[in-house]
């Protein structure tokens, strides 16, 4: 018995580094597009298809084109930590909307494909029109993870003495398919990468989100209203792990593709 619903092949949408980034696709061709990026460890079928979004988001008149983030899901899983900077993430988003030849887009994001969208809109504001922003803090909670007790840990089973990096290992432990060493990689590469802030929020109008009981929550807020024109929906009853699956916030979500259309 199949753990998720049925879902579409796979589709390889070529990165400029080269790599190979899968996405897939759900809908009506001719229908209004919405680009969906899933958080890290996660994959675009679990945090998208599984959990109802793309159900709902069908059936209210959108086609969804949903990727897995590169080391995630079907997409290449490199190990060096430079094949893992927010440019790079950026351009894959890119290069997926050139390659489905989409020119006004609305975005989807969570928590790190959240982190990516803001920048991807900021840098495209003429292709993506609107975007939901869930679980996005103004600094990386990833930062917080010890990069040394990690690749111990994968390389001989070395106890994690660290709680928060113990737990993001056993998260990503916990979904079929993960690769610890290119999740430990991608955290690794992106010490250095660009934050959301006041001065590079993007000028589109956003819906932003987080959990009622997410450890970011006031963070999140704060990220919102430094945007021009962004409004904040709290997740009633969830914490950050748990969000993407609430029906009010794909609700919500809804209702501000519909009114801003």
């Amino acid at each position: 018995m199949a753990l998720l619903p049925l879902a579409p092949a796979p589709r390889v949408v070529m990165a400029p580094d080269g790599l190979r980034i899968a996405t897939y696709e759900f809908g009506d061709p001719d229908a209004p597009t919405v680009v969906a990026v899933h958080g890290f460890a996660s994959g675009a079928l679990l945090n998208w298809h599984a959990s109802g979004w793309t159900r709902d988001l069908t059936r209210a008149g959108y086609r969804v084109i949903a990727l897995d983030q590169r080391g995630h899901g079907h997409s290449d899983k490199p190990y060096t930590p430079d094949a893992y900077t927010m440019d790079a993430l950026v351009a894959d988003v890119t290069a997926v909307i050139d390659a489905y030849l989409l020119d006004d887009v609305a975005y989807l994001g969570y928590s790190l494909g959240a982190r990516v969208g803001w920048h991807t809109a900021e840098r495209l504001p003429d292709r993506i029109t609107r975007a939901v922003f869930g679980g996005i803090p103004d600094a990386d909670p990833m930062r917080r993870i010890r990069v040394d007790e990690a690749k111990a840990y994968v390389a001989d089973g070395t106890p994690v003495e660290d709680r928060v990096t113990n737990g993001y290992l056993q998260m990503a432990a916990g979904v079929e398919g993960n690769d610890l060493r290119a999740l430990i990689t991608m955290v690794e590469g992106m010490r250095n990468s660009i934050e959301p802030t006041p001065a590079n929020a993007p000028a589109q109008p956003l819906l932003m989100a987080a959990g009622s009981e997410d450890g970011i929550l006031a963070a999140s807020q704060r990220l919102a209203a430094a945007a021009p024109h962004a409004r904040f929906f709290e997740i009633p009853g969830r914490n950050h792990f748990n969000a993407p699956t609430s029906r009010p916030f794909r609700e919500a979500a809804i209702a501000f593709f519909d009114a801003t259309r």
